[in-house]
């Protein structure tokens, strides 16, 4: 099946370079480029791409404000970020806008198009290690749970013990594979568990999972992973 990619990006030479890699590959189809947030909500309305490749800072509407409207819009597309680490704090502000997941600018390209259809298919694209990298620069942004909502609200009290116990590791950023090891499970319970928690969550992937547990106070502050 090929995926539909509308390209957002303030700077020509960018949206060129990302333009001719995937315009090479047999299965994606650029439909589009916008230069603004703006735009990209537009077009995503008009042209209705699979997967949205955001860039952050741009004029007239920005990429974080931008990928609210068009998830908050019902819109099928997929938001995919693009950022450098200087940017973290946008990143974690637009995952909590909607984002499917985030790619740095100097990604391989093969890498590119892979996360391109990961997205189109349903899936978060940020890696566990980079996950954790990602988590350990937000704890300083992130709301005290003190302060936030209780843990004791609805949400988590639908979920089970062993629900909890993955939500726990989902938000570590430990992979299915890792969670299996440690809770002594297939692969196949945890998935299960996983799409489980989305449910009763009502989160649209994985990293609204590592999100929803660092603002709800799952994983404590200072209680990181320490795995690379």
């Amino acid at each position: 099946m090929t995926v539909s990619v509308l390209l957002v990006d303030d700077q020509p030479l960018l949206s060129l370079g990302f333009r001719l890699i995937l315009e090479a590959q047999p299965d994606v189809t650029v439909v589009g480029e916008a230069g603004d947030g703006a735009q990209a909500v537009a077009m995503t309305r008009a042209l209705r791409p699979a997967v949205v490749l955001m860039d952050v800072r741009m004029p007239v509407l920005d990429g974080i404000e931008a990928t609210r409207l068009i998830v908050d819009s019902g819109s099928p597309a997929r938001v995919l970020v693009l950022t450098t680490f200087d940017l973290d704090e946008y990143v974690y502000a637009a995952l909590r806008a909607g984002a499917s997941g985030f790619l740095l600018k100097d990604v391989p390209p093969a890498d590119l198009v892979t996360a391109i259809h990961a997205v189109a298919g349903g899936h978060a694209v940020v890696a566990p290690a980079v996950t954790r990298r990602l988590i350990d620069a937000f704890l300083p942004h992130l709301p005290d749970p003190a302060t936030g909502r209780s843990l004791a609200d609805e949400a988590l009290h639908r979920l089970t013990g062993r629900e909890r116990e993955v939500l726990e590791l989902v938000g570590r950023g430990r992979s299915n594979t890792e969670i299996a090891d440690a809770l002594t499970l297939s692969e196949a319970t945890v998935k299960a568990h996983v799409g489980r928690l989305l449910a009763k969550l009502r989160l649209r992937d994985r990293v609204q999972i590592v999100v929803f547990a660092y603002e709800r106070g799952v994983i404590a502050r200072g209680d990181r992973d320490g795995t690379a």
